[in-house]
């Protein structure tokens, strides 16, 4: 029998543009940042652009990361929406202590059906 758990109708949300590097490394390290911050990774899929750009999407267990350059600004474009609000810290964390990456702007949000 499939076992579930019950949660709160809660979106936590993590975006923010950091320095473009090459999508190789975006891949590796945004597939360590999860894994380290205990995100289960179901699939990932990817695109390069045929003359510029790269974006990426990994589904998760608890929601889902997405990623989009844009080498003529050398910037990445950054989106993590997750249910699991510790799960979210851990990643944040993580972004901010890995030194391959240049955070230039961050936000966080939370959404909720509260009230509804």
């Amino acid at each position: 029998m499939i076992q579930h758990k019950t949660i709160e109708a809660n979106i936590y949300k993590y975006s923010g543009w950091i320095k473009d590097i090459h999508p190789i490394e975006l891949k590796e390290i945004f597939t360590t940042l999860l894994d380290e911050s205990t995100f289960t990774i179901l699939s990932f899929s990817e695109y390069a652009f045929p003359v510029e750009g790269y974006s990426a999407i990994w589904l998760l267990g608890e929601s889902h990361l997405a990623l989009h350059s844009f080498p003529n600004k050398e910037t990445c474009y950054i989106e993590l929406s997750s249910c699991n609000k510790n799960k979210m810290d851990s990643f944040i964390i993580a972004v901010v202590k890995e030194e391959r990456i240049h955070v230039i702007k961050d936000e966080k949000q939370n959404s909720s059906l509260e009230g509804q």
